[in-house]
């Protein structure tokens, strides 16, 4: 789990103290049908490096059965959560996206490449775009998971106006290789499957 996890937990350990499972029901409860629940074993190894670097403490206390530990967020906690807050999100891998890499690979082949690209594309974003809707029917009505739902959906929808922009630009014509007139040895083509150069099988 990376750093925004972290902050997440710091942030619900901000009102008051918990256990894990605890963070875990609230996390999943309000972000979960959007971003994903949270794994416990995970968020445990988390709240155990966030204790060793001193923005929890966390302190076991008896319950029935098995003590449980309980987690409170520190000064220097607070701190971290309140720097985070005043900072810009930032895209992790700034604007690359897959789908761009597809699109390259598709280009060397031809137009009705890419146009198969978009297609297989279109029909999984649709896809996210319905199961997203259901999600905002039935779930919680918290306004944090609201705003989630209907971010993911925008970007979903986003995504599909980027594959009708990339199969309208499919017959354009392709930019000719640098390395078009590369010298090869002679038998440096024995072997190799033609059929996957283009794409289609020969007639």
């Amino acid at each position: 789990m990376g750093m925004p996890i972290q902050h997440a937990v710091l942030a619900l350990l901000d009102g008051s103290p918990r256990h894990g499972y605890g963070l875990k029901a609230d996390f999943d409860a309000v972000v979960g049908p959007s971003w994903g629940g949270l794994n416990i074993g995970n968020l445990n190894k988390l709240l155990g490096q966030m204790a060793r670097d001193g923005l929890i403490i966390s302190k076991p206390v008896p319950q029935r059965g098995a003590d449980r530990l309980v987690h409170r967020i520190t000064p220097a906690g607070r701190r971290e959560l309140d720097d985070w807050l005043q900072k810009c999100t930032a895209r992790p891998a700034g604007y690359r996206d897959d789908f761009i890499l597809k699109l390259l690979a598709a280009s060397r082949r031809g137009p009705d490449d890419i146009r198969d690209v978009c297609q297989v594309e279109r029909e999984a974003r649709m896809a996210d775009l319905a199961a997203l809707r259901e999600l905002r029917r039935i779930a919680p009505q918290h306004p944090v998971t609201v705003i989630a739902l209907e971010i993911a959906i925008i970007h979903a929808q986003a995504d599909l106006k980027a594959i009708d922009l990339a199969e309208a630009h499919a017959d354009d014509p392709q930019p000719a290789q640098a390395d078009a007139e590369l010298a090869v040895p002679d038998d440096f083509n024995v072997g190799a499957d033609t059929t996957k150069a283009t794409g289609r099988q020969a007639g």
